[in-house]
C-alpha cells in the first residue's frame, strides 16, 4: 500500500512538472493598421475568427500590412481590399464652400484665405502622402499647418474648430462637419513582405471578397 501510494505521488509530481504546451505558431498572424485603416480591422478579426487565427498587432514586419494608398516604392505585394474617398473638410458652419483642386492646392499652400487654420497628418502618414501626390502635385504643404497625430484627432478639431480646414477618410467623416472635396476611389491595400502562403493568404482572400 506504500509503495502504491508513493507511485501515485510521483506520478502527479511528474505531471505537475510537465509545461503547458505553447500555443501553435503557426495559427499566429502578425497584423497592423496605420490609423487610417484601422475601419478594416473589423473585418479582418473577423476573417481571422472563422478561421481560427490569432491576430497579434505589432508595427514591426507584419505579416499583413492595412493602409489607404501605396507607400512610394512599393516593391512586395500588395492586394486591394476596398476602396476609400479623401476629403477636404470644414466645420458645419464655415464659410468655405466647395473648392476646385487648384483652390485646395493654393488654399493648403498657404496662398489662401488666411483666416482658415490649415490641419495636416505628420509627414509619412498614409493619407498625407496620397494627398500630397494628388492634390498638391508636388508643391509644399504651408509650414505653419497644424499637424493632427490621427483621423480621430482631426475629425474633433474640425467639428470643434468653425476655421479648421483638414483631410479625412470618409470613413472617419463624423459628426456634423462638411466635405468640400473629394479624392474618389483611393485603394485600400494589405501589403505583405513575400507572396502570401497558407493562412495569410486566406485571410487576404476574405478581406477581398
Amino acid at each position: 500500500m506504500r509503495r502504491i501510494t508513493l507511485f501515485f505521488l510521483l506520478s502527479s509530481f511528474l505531471f505537475a512538472c510537465v509545461p503547458a504546451q505553447p500555443t501553435d505558431a503557426s495559427q499566429t498572424v502578425t497584423i497592423y493598421a496605420t490609423p487610417a485603416a484601422q475601419p478594416w480591422l473589423d473585418k479582418l478579426y473577423a476573417c481571422a475568427d472563422s478561421a481560427s487565427v490569432i491576430l497579434n498587432v505589432e508595427p514591426g514586419a507584419p505579416d499583413i500590412l492595412l493602409r489607404v494608398g501605396p507607400p512610394e516604392g512599393l516593391s512586395t505585394p500588395s492586394f486591394q481590399i476596398d476602396t476609400e474617398d479623401i476629403l477636404i473638410v470644414v466645420n458645419r458652419t464655415s464659410p468655405l464652400q466647395n473648392l476646385t483642386i487648384e483652390q485646395a492646392r493654393v488654399l493648403f499652400a498657404g496662398q489662401g484665405d488666411p483666416s482658415f487654420r490649415v490641419w495636416v497628418y505628420p509627414a509619412g502618414e498614409d493619407v498625407q502622402a496620397v494627398f500630397d501626390q494628388a492634390v498638391m502635385d508636388g508643391r509644399r504643404v504651408v509650414s505653419s499647418a497644424r499637424v493632427a497625430v490621427t483621423p480621430q484627432q482631426m475629425s474633433d478639431t474640425l467639428n470643434a474648430d468653425v476655421t479648421a480646414v483638414g483631410i479625412l477618410p470618409r470613413h472617419w467623416k463624423m459628426g456634423t462637419v462638411r466635405d468640400v472635396f473629394t479624392l474618389p476611389a483611393v485603394p485600400v491595400l494589405a501589403i505583405t513582405p513575400s507572396e502570401p502562403q497558407g493562412l495569410v493568404r486566406d485571410l487576404i482572400a476574405c478581406l477581398q471578397k
